[in-house]
């Protein structure tokens, strides 16, 4: 494989990290694509032990964001209503600043959320802090899979 192509396929799965962070881009996915880019040009033994293992994390991964989730959400005491607020907050935001007043507007739609329900402003901050430590984990969960998987290809890469 050409460096070209190296520096191609790095910078997919940069994009992909980086969309782990950003709401609506797949990042994960992208980050799978460049392992599967790579294996399909190097045919090495590794390459293929690389994208099966890749393949296995990142499922596994997906599977834990999407139990935990849910689990984090109904403790953090989140309410369709303030789902609906945060859902357009955050279409707000992406209108008015694309992507990052898609963030902007989320944690806004939930604080006006917990402002109308509790009625005082520090009572809203501390149940809006809440639920963005139950919405970070997940993020994080995944960035934890998406590097583990980047870390073993540029391992795979500096080895052959």
């Amino acid at each position: 494989m050409s460096a070209w192509q190296l520096f191609l396929v790095g910078m997919v799965m940069l994009l992909g990290l980086v969309g782990v962070l950003v709401p609506g881009v797949p990042g994960t996915w992208l980050v799978w694509s460049g392992v599967l880019w790579w294996s399909l040009h190097a045919q090495t033994t590794l390459a293929w032990w690389i994208l099966v293992g890749a393949t296995a994390l990142l499922l596994v991964n997906q599977v834990v964001v999407w139990q935990l989730g849910p689990r984090r959400m109904r403790g953090a005491g989140i309410t369709p209503r303030m789902a609906l607020f945060a859902g357009l907050g955050a279409l707000a935001g992406f209108v008015l600043l694309p992507v990052v007043g898609t963030v902007v507007g989320f944690v806004g739609g939930v604080y006006v959320s917990e402002r109308l329900r509790l009625g005082g402003p520090g009572e809203a901050v501390t149940s809006t802090r809440t639920v963005m430590r139950a919405a970070g984990t997940s993020v994080l969960v995944e960035l934890l899979g998406c590097l583990l998987v980047v870390g073993a290809w540029v391992g795979a890469v500096a080895w052959g």
